[in-house]
């Protein structure tokens, strides 16, 4: 095999494929891509058995079709550190040679008839969405999910479709995010009212994929796999087992304190709350009284801070304990300049929303 890339074409493949690679496994294949060489394209694949990419690499040159599998570290590190626009790369025997203009780099390499088979996407599609939607959805949700739960359907982002309208769903069991995306077409099959859960890993991949705004994301299901299409990536990926919590059962509904505050105005008012909080007093309380929210934050040791913020509000008052951080991560991720907070009694979830599709639940902390 040999083949001439265009070096920031194999970076960007690359950059995206690192990201599969497990830190950890018993099986060294695993740290390893695959590259292969048609008569027309040139493919790069990377899987940790179960979340998979496969690229379409462009602007290559292929000498002579092949197939070669070697530690993607090592490529990494070789094409990150390279100067060169072109790098020549030639496998032969149980080696791999990487060559610029003044250097040459050799790589023992595996059997590519050991390498994990990645799943085919053929041309039928149960779904399309437009890609910047889907990430706009994903980095609404994604942030919410559990990082480690035995409750794995936690450690995942739920899909569910009703009609023309995809719900992404995460939680972690103290939070709720839910972002709606339109849809320009109710789909097909078994997608047509699909509620699956995907990983977190999944999710990260296709957030990352570089786009110009008009890639149509192809989704389709295969049994207990995802296999999702963007332009020259395949992202492939075990459906999450287990039951993902009936989350509208949680959603409040009956909330009588609503308030429309300024998103950016809260998130500097929060963060400036939780100066001084502590390992001890990680939260900070919000005050709602006639006309007025305050935020407060207090550490025994070093002191205490107050934020006053002028608000419309009428209603009877409040104080509820929040977890700064967990406020922040959702106010960050708010698109509108407004957003409206419901609350209920001290002891209830505070509810944030913006316009129709985006909505976030967050559970009080006692700060007594």
């Amino acid at each position: 095999m040999k083949i001439d890339f265009n070096r920031d074409a194999l970076l960007g493949a690359l950059n995206l494929l690192t990201s599969v690679i497990p830190a950890r496994t018993p099986k060294p294949i695993l740290r390893c891509v695959r590259i292969t060489a048609g008569k027309k394209d040139v493919q790069i694949c990377a899987t940790d058995l179960e979340v998979g990419a496969d690229i379409e690499v462009g602007q290559a040159k292929i000498g002579e079709a092949g197939e070669v599998v070697i530690p993607a570290d090592r490529l990494m590190a070789i094409v990150r550190e390279s100067a060169d626009d072109v790098l020549s790369l030639q496998a032969k025997d149980d080696s791999c040679h990487i060559t610029g203009s003044d250097s040459h780099f050799t790589i023992f390499s595996q059997q590519p008839e050991q390498y994990p088979q990645m799943p085919v996407f053929d041309e039928s599609t149960d779904m399309e969405i437009q890609l910047t939607d889907l990430q706009a959805g994903i980095g609404q949700c994604l942030f919410a999910t559990a990082k480690e739960s035995s409750r794995y359907a936690l450690n995942g982002v739920l899909l569910e479709i009703k009609g023309k309208k995809l719900s992404l769903v995460a939680t972690d069991g103290r939070r709720l995010a839910r972002s709606v995306i339109s849809l320009a077409a109710q789909p097909e099959g078994q997608m047509a009212t699909a509620k699956i859960i995907m990983p977190a890993k999944a999710m990260i991949l296709l957030e990352k994929i570089a786009t110009s705004g008009k890639e149509v994301a192809a989704i389709k299901l295969l049994d207990n796999q995802v296999l999702i299409r963007c332009a020259n990536v395949v992202i492939s990926s075990s459906l999450v087992e287990g039951n993902f919590p009936k989350y509208e059962d949680i959603i409040p509904s009956d909330y009588d304190k609503k308030m429309k505050l300024s998103t950016g105005a809260v998130l500097s008012a929060v963060r400036r709350a939780a100066l001084l909080t502590s390992e001890e007093s990680r939260g900070i309380k919000l005050s709602a009284k006639k006309n007025l929210l305050v935020f407060t934050g207090r550490a025994a040791e070093t002191g205490d801070a107050k934020v006053d913020m002028p608000i419309e509000y009428k209603g009877e008052p409040i104080e509820m304990g929040f977890n700064p951080q967990f406020l922040i991560e959702a106010l960050r991720v708010i698109k509108t300049d407004e957003f409206e907070l419901e609350l209920g009694q001290s002891d209830r979830p505070g509810l944030l929303k913006s316009g129709a599709n985006f909505l976030y639940v967050l559970m009080p902390i006692n700060l007594s």
